[in-house]
């Protein structure tokens, strides 16, 4: 019996962790929660994202899965005590899985406004090296624009590589994509980024966290070749994500919409 896996993210952010893990791992069942209604959640507070977190804990109650993946730095920087709190499955993060990737000492950190606040990847960092040295860039266009379709535009790019040229300047060795939005213009950061800095993938790592859970050993195939078995839920606008999985995953998909608002919210 396939392993059924929970994603969550604001909107298709998620989209490059499902990516990893399906390009690894090939046998599994997935469903796949978009809280479009509130995207994004990057410019957030901490009480709202954790009430959030809370609803999405409940709702995923309800789901037959096997574990959770939490797709989203934002709430992974500021609530994923309330998602492990609530979750009687088992519970896969990005920041912590991301420390496995990184050999540098000077280390850039690209993120939404709330994950940069938090210092969650500092703090992971500096937990595992306390000499290291961290800096973090807040780069709240970023989300917006990627949702929109419209990264290609010079203006777009002109935006990234201003926030680059910030960690560029303090000689770091590599930069974290703290925003699984992020990798989905990973071509735009190789382009704009010096061939000596690496560039990190959170999701990486996660992927490869999973081999010891999943009932399957690692396939390392092509994501095209893989068989989809993914139930999509949005908050709202169901056509349009229905788009982009599609535009970004290569697969027709019908997206049902569900209620995650309670009355302790705070919205």
């Amino acid at each position: 019996m396939k392993d059924r896996l929970a994603f969550f993210d604001s909107g298709i952010g998620g989209f490059s962790v499902l990516k990893s893990i399906c390009i690894r791992h090939s046998y599994f069942s997935a469903v796949y929660l978009a809280d479009t209604a509130r995207i994004p959640y990057g410019s957030k507070t901490y009480s709202e994202i954790r009430d959030i977190a809370f609803e999405i804990s409940q709702w995923l109650s309800h789901q037959e899965i096997s574990a959770v993946v939490v797709a989203c730095n934002t709430t992974n920087s500021l609530a994923l005590d309330v998602i492990k709190k609530y979750s009687s499955v088992p519970v896969f993060d990005l920041i912590g899985s991301a420390i496995d990737l990184i050999r540098e000492s000077r280390i850039g950190v690209l993120a939404t406004p709330s994950t940069v606040a938090s210092k969650a990847y500092t703090n992971q960092i500096k937990s595992v090296n306390p000499y290291a040295f961290v800096r973090e860039e807040a780069c709240p266009e970023f989300v917006p624009f990627i949702e929109s379709g419209q990264f290609d535009l010079l203006w777009f790019k002109n935006i990234v590589s201003n926030h680059l040229e910030n960690l560029i300047s303090q000689n770091i060795e590599a930069i974290i994509l703290g925003c699984t939005h992020y990798p989905l213009i990973k071509p735009i950061f190789e382009e704009l980024v010096p061939s000596n800095i690496r560039l990190i993938d959170p999701a990486d790592a996660l992927s490869k966290r999973l081999d010891s859970f999943l009932h399957s050993p690692p396939s390392e195939m092509d994501l095209e070749n893989l068989p989809f078995d993914i139930q999509f839920m949005v908050t709202s606008d169901p056509i349009g994500f229905s788009l982009n999985t599609k535009k970004w995953l290569g697969i027709n998909s019908k997206v049902e919409v569900v209620s995650l608002r309670s009355k302790s919210c705070v919205f």
